[in-house]
């Protein structure tokens, strides 16, 4: 087992009942990998918030496609950062709603000023960041 290291913590009983029952919703197949995925998480966090790292994720915005000139501040928005947007997805929820989901990739201060440029856009009801990053640093 070269490259892996055992080691043993103090936890109290009934936060570890929480994180079993935690792990066995979420399918894990024991708390080691359970625990690697907490420091992974943790560990790529870091580094999307120093600002400087190439970051990947995903724009959701939710938005009334009636509101006006919004498809066109949108667009516009999006157009600017064609750069970092790789790929958009736009679903028609209902007849007055839409979703986008924008796949962004860059530096991660360059895609959280887009997403709070999208998400701040008047109009939009509802929008979330997600980032990460490729994990190429990570086992």
């Amino acid at each position: 087992m070269a490259g892996i290291t055992r080691f043993g913590m103090s936890i109290d009983s009934s936060l570890i009942k929480k994180f079993d029952t935690l792990i066995d919703r979420k399918g894990y197949p024991n708390r080691s990998k359970a625990i690697q995925d907490l420091i992974r998480d943790k560990l790529i966090e870091e580094e999307w918030e120093a600002g400087d790292q190439e970051t990947v994720g995903t724009i959701t915005i939710v938005y009334n496609h009636h509101t006006r000139e919004l498809d066109h501040a949108l667009n516009d928005l999006q157009h600017q950062s064609f750069h970092q947007i790789v790929s958009a997805l736009h679903i028609h929820l209902d007849a007055h709603n839409c979703l986008e989901v924008l796949v962004v990739k860059g530096k991660s201060k360059e895609i959280k000023k887009i997403a709070d440029s999208l998400i701040g856009t008047r109009g939009v009801k509802h929008g979330k960041l997600t980032m990460t990053t490729s994990g190429k640093d990570l086992a």
